[in-house]
């Protein structure tokens, strides 16, 4: 005899979690404010570091880059050259656009799998391109971590033991700030210390509903 099922007893699928992109400029303290949401509970899905991982997993994708940019793209390891991609691309935007035509597509996949994956009601995605790639239209709000440019500067200038001009110059070929705080549906300060960072973090993200 077959078991009868009442529809009370079958179980309503979770709904998906929310995605907020997570971005800021260089020296921003947007990789801080990561960490910090990850210690309030929520996961965190890092698109640069996801990225810098699949172009030496993805045989796929290391054919497509040897291709666009030659076989120097890999080292003798056969390991990604950051170095040499960087400074192929860095003052042709035809070749930046082209490579990242390659590499976002598959990060994309990988961010999917992720989210599959997840059981909050928010998960964050960190990325440096959230608006210049309008990945924030795939997401339920976008997190700007922002602060004023000197105080950006200084920071990567001891971080990185770069000169004043050279983070300038980074700085530059970023979109502006104010352009970002425009598109941004939520902005995090970041110009006074790590104490109150982490308090504007936890207001802000628990505010999202």
């Amino acid at each position: 005899m077959e078991e009868l099922h009442s529809e009370t007893q079958q179980t309503e699928p979770e709904p998906a979690p929310k995605i907020i992109g997570l971005t800021g400029g260089i020296g921003s303290g947007k990789t801080t404010v990561a960490r910090f949401i990850e210690e309030f509970g929520f996961p965190v899905y890092y698109s640069d570091d996801r990225a810098k991982a699949i172009v030496n997993e993805s045989e796929d994708l290391k054919i497509k880059i040897k291709e666009l940019l030659g076989e120097d793209a890999y080292d003798e390891n056969g390991l990604y050259d950051r170095k040499f991609v960087a400074d192929k691309v860095f003052n042709n935007r035809d070749l930046l656009q082209q490579l990242n035509e390659i590499i976002h597509p598959a990060v994309r996949i990988d961010f999917e799998n992720w989210v599959k994956k997840q059981s909050k009601y928010l998960v964050f995605k960190e990325t440096a391109l959230l608006f210049e790639l309008k990945l924030n239209r795939q997401c339920y709000k976008s997190l700007l971590v922002t602060a004023e440019d000197n105080i950006r500067i200084k920071r990567v200038m001891d971080r990185d033991n770069k000169t004043y001009r050279e983070v300038e110059t980074v700085m530059e070929k970023q979109m502006p700030e104010r352009d970002k705080i425009k598109m941004a549906d939520c902005i995090i300060y970041n110009n006074t210390n790590l104490e109150e960072l982490k308090e504007e973090t936890e207001k802000v993200i628990f505010s999202i509903e």
